[in-house]
C-alpha cells in the first residue's frame, strides 16, 4: 500500500490565503479518492479487521458500564496516514467528544497545526453524528470542504484537523440478534450498570438559537463564518457549564442546556443561575461583531421550560454524560421558536414562570400569551420579555428588593 503524502499545513500565526485553502482542498480530494479505493480493497480482503483500541480512549473508559458489540457494529474513527496512523477511536458510551491538542479534550491529538480546543463530534438521540468546528484557526475539513456550521457525518466520510486525518464509520445496524450484545453475565455486577437507567427528574431546559442565521451564511465569507460559529459554540458551552448545567448539546445553529434539580422544587439560586446564563449568552453574542467583520450584530432568541423528564447517564466514571427526553424538552424548543412570532427575546413556560414568581414575588416584566405550539392540541400559556427587561430583573437592586 502506498504511503499518503502529508497534507500542506497552515502556520498557526498566519491566516490561510485563498491559494493555500485551494491547495489543501485539492490535496484532500486526491487523498480521498486514493483512500476510498484502499478502504474498498480492505473491506473485501479484511471484512472484520482487528482494530487496536486507542490508548487515550481506553484510559478514559476505565469504568465499565456495559460491554459494546465488536467494532464494526458501532460508530468509530479510524486514523489515516502517517500522522494519525491506524488509530481506532470508538464513538460509544458518550454523546460528545471534544477534539484538540489540549489535555482536557476527550480525544487528544498531538498536532501543532491544531488548536487546543479544535472541534467536537456530537451524537444525537437519533443515532446521528455531527462534526462541529469550535473556531479553530486552521479549520476542520469534511471530504475536502471546510466546515462552517455543524454538519451531519455519513459512513466513510473523511475528516481532517491540521495534518491529522480520520475516516468516520457508522455501519448500518444488522437485523436479528447480532445487534444485541449478550449481557446476561452482568447480572451480578454492581452499580456501574445502573448508570444507564433513566429516572424521572425535575429539570429546566434552555434552548438558544442564533437569529437570521440563513441571512448570515449568505453574506459572510466561509472562513469567517466558521470562526464566528465555532467561537459562539465554544463560549456558549463555557457559559452553560459555569452556570451548573449538566448537559449542553449543539444542534444546528442552536444550543440546548439542561439543569437537573435536586429536589421537587426549584430554589431561587437555581432560577437566578439559569436566567443569568441567558443574559450572559446574550452579552457574549452581542460582542462578537467587535471581533469579526459581521454584516450585522448577532442576535439570539431563548426558550426556557421547567418540568419532569426522563434523565439518563450514558457516560462513565468522572465523565457523566446526561440525556433528557420528554415533552419538557420538546416544549422548550417550541417556546424558543415562538419568540420570533411574539417579537420578544425570551419565552418561558408556565412552571418556570411560577417558580420565578415564588422567588421574586414582586412584579415581573413578562407578558402572558396563549400560544398554539406545533404538536400541541390545546393553547399553551407562555411568558415573554426582552433581554433588557430580564437583565433589569436580575440586577442587584431588583433582587434585594424582592
Amino acid at each position: 500500500m502506498s504511503t499518503n503524502p502529508p497534507l500542506r499545513a497552515f502556520h498557526p500565526q498566519h491566516e490561510p490565503s485563498y491559494e493555500a485553502l485551494l491547495e489543501i482542498i485539492q490535496q484532500q480530494q486526491q487523498l480521498i479518492e486514493r483512500l476510498q479505493s484502499q478502504l474498498q480493497h480492505l473491506r473485501v480482503t479484511h471484512p472484520n479487521p482487528p482494530l487496536p483500541l486507542d490508548p487515550c480512549i481506553q484510559a478514559s473508559q476505565s469504568t465499565l458500564v456495559l460491554p459494546t458489540p465488536p467494532g464494526p457494529l458501532n460508530p468509530y474513527l479510524l486514523g489515516i496516514g502517517e500522522t494519525s496512523g491506524e488509530r481506532y477511536i470508538p464513538l460509544t458510551s458518550k454523546s460528545c467528544w471534544m477534539i484538540g491538542r489540549g489535555e482536557d479534550n476527550l480525544i487528544v491529538l498531538n498536532d501543532r497545526w491544531m488548536s487546543r480546543t479544535h472541534a467536537m463530534i456530537q451524537a444525537t438521540g437519533m443515532g446521528e453524528f455531527y462534526l462541529i468546528d469550535l473556531g479553530s484557526r486552521n479549520g476542520s475539513f469534511l471530504n475536502g470542504r471546510r466546515v462552517n456550521i455543524p454538519v451531519l457525518l455519513n459512513d466513510a466520510d473523511m475528516i481532517t484537523f491540521g495534518q491529522t486525518s480520520f475516516s468516520f464509520h457508522a455501519p448500518p445496524q444488522k437485523s436479528g440478534l447480532e445487534t444485541t450484545p449478550d449481557i446476561s453475565h452482568l447480572s451480578d455486577l454492581e452499580s456501574p450498570a445502573t448508570a444507564l437507567l433513566h429516572v424521572r427528574r425535575l429539570i429546566s431546559v434552555l434552548v438558544v438559537d442564533i437569529r437570521n442565521f440563513t441571512v448570515l451564511t449568505r453574506n459572510l465569507d466561509e472562513q469567517i463564518l466558521s470562526e464566528v460559529v465555532g467561537t459562539w459554540f465554544r463560549f456558549a458551552g463555557e457559559i452553560i457549564r459555569e452556570s451548573g448545567s449538566w448537559v449542553d448539546k449543539y444542534i444546528g445553529d442552536a444550543v440546548m442546556a439542561v439543569w437537573i434539580h435536586g429536589t421537587q422544587e426549584v430554589g431561587i439560586t437555581e432560577v437566578q443561575r439559569l436566567l443569568k446564563a441567558v443574559t450572559a449568552l446574550n452579552d457574549m453574542t452581542q460582542q462578537l461583531h467587535l471581533n469579526f467583520p459581521l454584516p450585522f450584530p448577532l442576535r439570539i432568541g431563548a426558550g426556557i421550560n421547567t418540568g419532569y423528564a426522563m434523565v439518563g447517564n450514558t457516560g462513565s466514571g468522572d465523565r457523566p454524560d446526561y440525556t433528557a427526553l420528554g415533552d419538557t424538552v420538546n416544549a422548550a424548543f417550541r417556546l424558543e421558536s415562538s419568540t420570533k412570532q411574539l417579537q420578544q427575546d425570551v419565552a418561558i413556560g408556565l412552571q418556570t414562570y411560577q417558580y420565578l414568581h415564588q422567588c421574586c414575588p414582586g412584579p415581573l416584566p413578562f407578558q402572558q400569551h396563549l400560544l398554539q405550539l406545533k404538536g400541541y392540541d390545546a393553547p399553551t400559556p407562555a411568558y415573554a420579555c426582552s433581554f433588557v427587561e430580564l437583565k433589569q430583573l436580575l440586577s442587584p437592586q431588583s433582587i434585594s428588593s424582592s
